[in-house]
C-alpha cells in the first residue's frame, strides 16, 4: 500500500491554516473559559446519606438560580464537591445546603464552604504558559541535536498547530478550561512529539538508504512504512480515551476530550504538517548525510 499523503499537501496546508485562522481568532475574541482552579470561587462540600445522582444536584442547583457550576463526587459516591463562580459569602453554604435538601426529603449534612482564591490561579496559568514554551524550546534544541534543523523547525511548528487548535476547541466551544485539560495539552506535546520523531527518524534512514529517490517519494514512502505503527498506536490511545471520556466521571471529562482532540491532531499532523514543512524548508540529502571528500567519492557504491 502506497498512499500519496504528500500529493495531498496543498489541501492539507490550506486545511490546517484555516483551523488555526479559526482557533486563533476565537481565542483572540472569546478567550478560553477559565475554571475555578484559575479565577477563583467558592467551594462547597456536602455529605449525602446516599449516593445522589450527580445531575440532579445540577438540576436542583440550577434551580435555585446557580449559575457557573461544577459538580463532583470527592473520595466517595456520598461525597459531593460543589464549585461555584459565585463570589463567596458566609451564608453561602447554607443557602447551597437548603436547595440540596429540596424540602427536607434528602438527607445531606454540609461539611465546609470555603473560598478558592484566583491568586494561584493566576500564577498557575502564567507558569502553565511558560511551562508550554519551554517544552516547546527544549524539543527544538533536541531534534536539532538529534537530526538536523530542518527537523527542528518542522518539529515544534506541527507542535504549536497542535496545541493552537486543541485550545481553539475549547475557545471555540466554550468548553472549561482547568488545571487538568492543561495537564492534557503537556501530554499532547509528548505524544505528538514521539509521533513526529518515529516519521522522522524513518526519513532520516531513507535519505542514507534511498539515494535516487527525490524528497517528495522519499518522505511519502517514509510516511507509508510507519503508517501502521502510527494508526495501531493511535486507535489504542483513542480507544482507552473514549472510555475516559464517556465513562470516566465529570472530574475527568475536560482532560479526556483535551486528549482526544490533541491525539487526534497530533496523529494528523505527524503525517501531514511536519512531512509538509521539511518539503517546503527543500529538505535534502545533503542536509543529513555529510558530502565525501573527493578522493573518496570514487570507492563509494
Amino acid at each position: 500500500m502506497n498512499i500519496p499523503f504528500m500529493a495531498m499537501r496543498k489541501i492539507v496546508a490550506v486545511f490546517s491554516l484555516l483551523l488555526i485562522i479559526i482557533s486563533l481568532g476565537s481565542l483572540a475574541t472569546k478567550g478560553l473559559k477559565f475554571g475555578l482552579d484559575f479565577t477563583g470561587g467558592t467551594l462547597i462540600e456536602v455529605q449525602y446519606e446516599q449516593a445522589p445522582e450527580l445531575d440532579s444536584v445540577r438540576s436542583l442547583l440550577a434551580e435555585g438560580g446557580y449559575s457557573d457550576v461544577t459538580v463532583q463526587n470527592f473520595g466517595s459516591t456520598t461525597d459531593v464537591v460543589v464549585r461555584l463562580g459565585s463570589a463567596f459569602t458566609p451564608t453561602l453554604g447554607d443557602e447551597v445546603l437548603a436547595q440540596l435538601r429540596d424540602n427536607n426529603s434528602v438527607n445531606v449534612e454540609l461539611m465546609r464552604s470555603e473560598y478558592v482564591g484566583g491568586q494561584v490561579g493566576e500564577e498557575l496559568r502564567e507558569q502553565g504558559g511558560l511551562g508550554m514554551l519551554l517544552a516547546l524550546a527544549i524539543v527544538m534544541i533536541y531534534v536539532a541535536v538529534r537530526f538536523q534543523f530542518k527537523f527542528s523547525v518542522a518539529s515544534v511548528v506541527a507542535l504549536a498547530h497542535d496545541v493552537i487548535i486543541t485550545l481553539g476547541v475549547f475557545s471555540l466551544f466554550g468548553i472549561e478550561f482547568d488545571l487538568t485539560v492543561l495537564a492534557a495539552i503537556l501530554a499532547v506535546i509528548g505524544y505528538s512529539l514521539n509521533d513526529t520523531i518515529v516519521v522522522c527518524d524513518r526519513i532520516r534512514e531513507n535519505f542514507r538508504i534511498m539515494r535516487d529517490t527525490t524528497p517528495f517519494d522519499l518522505i511519502n514512502e517514509s510516511i507509508n512504512q510507519t503508517l501502521g505503527r502510527t494508526v495501531i498506536t493511535s486507535m489504542t490511545t483513542l480507544f482507552v480515551l473514549l472510555v475516559l471520556f464517556f465513562f470516566g466521571g465529570e472530574s475527568i471529562h475536560n482532560f479526556s476530550l483535551a486528549l482526544l482532540v490533541g491525539i487526534i491532531i497530533g496523529t494528523y499532523s505527524s503525517i501531514f504538517v511536519a512531512a509538509n514543512l521539511l518539503l517546503a524548508q527543500n529538505i535534502s540529502r545533503e542536509d543529513l548525510v555529510p558530502t565525501p571528500k573527493e578522493e573518496f567519492e570514487d570507492e563509494l557504491p
